[in-house]
């Protein structure tokens, strides 16, 4: 017997149904499962709009609280996954905004004191990537983690934004040409 290219999506989009089903009826490991499913790839979007792991990882904690008091609202219209990344979308972004508030922005400056690899690492692109992430918005930033870094299509993306495929593809645009932008302005020197 052979299995489908598009077998594997629906075992997942199965597992998460009964993981989401075990947890409502009371199995505290269900939500476990969900956690280590879906951790690292939250992770990686916090780290993508945040630009700092120690401010990633708060976000994450943020995030699984919010989707352990909220799994019961979960209606099962879209992926688990999917509502999953948008709580991680959104909590992230709300991190982004009490930093700034705080004083602590995640601009240029604090994101290349935080994200940058080590200097003997770090080449001279790695460098700029950096510097133009840092500049772009939290939700710019948000929208190209889910692209490149999670490899999800445009209508998930719509989803995880509360917004339509079209709408999705045009953010996109959008968030790279304002990263195209940054990375390719010439380097000001004080």
């Amino acid at each position: 017997m052979t299995v489908s290219a598009a077998e594997p999506a629906r075992l997942n989009l199965d597992e998460d149904a009964c993981l989401v089903r075990r947890f409502l009826a009371g199995d505290a490991g269900a939500f476990d499962r969900i956690y280590a499913r879906y951790r690292d790839k939250v992770y990686v979007i916090a780290k993508g709009i945040l630009l700092d792991p120690d401010d990633a990882a708060d976000a994450v904690q943020e995030a699984f609280a919010l989707i352990f008091r909220n799994l019961p609202r979960f209606h099962q219209r879209s992926r688990l996954g999917t509502w999953i990344f948008r709580i991680a979308v959104n909590t992230s972004i709300q991190v982004s905004r009490k930093l700034k508030h705080k004083g602590r922005d995640v601009g240029i400056e604090a994101a290349m004191d935080r994200a940058v690899p080590e200097p003997d690492e770090a080449t001279e692109a790695d460098m700029k990537i950096h510097q133009a992430l840092a500049q772009l918005k939290p939700a710019d930033r948000a929208v190209l983690a889910l692209f490149y870094w999670e490899d999800l299509s445009l209508d998930e993306i719509g989803e995880a934004l509360s917004c339509g495929g079209n709408a999705a593809k045009t953010r996109l645009y959008r968030a790279r040409e304002r990263f195209r932008e940054l990375f390719e302005s010439p380097e000001e020197t004080p």
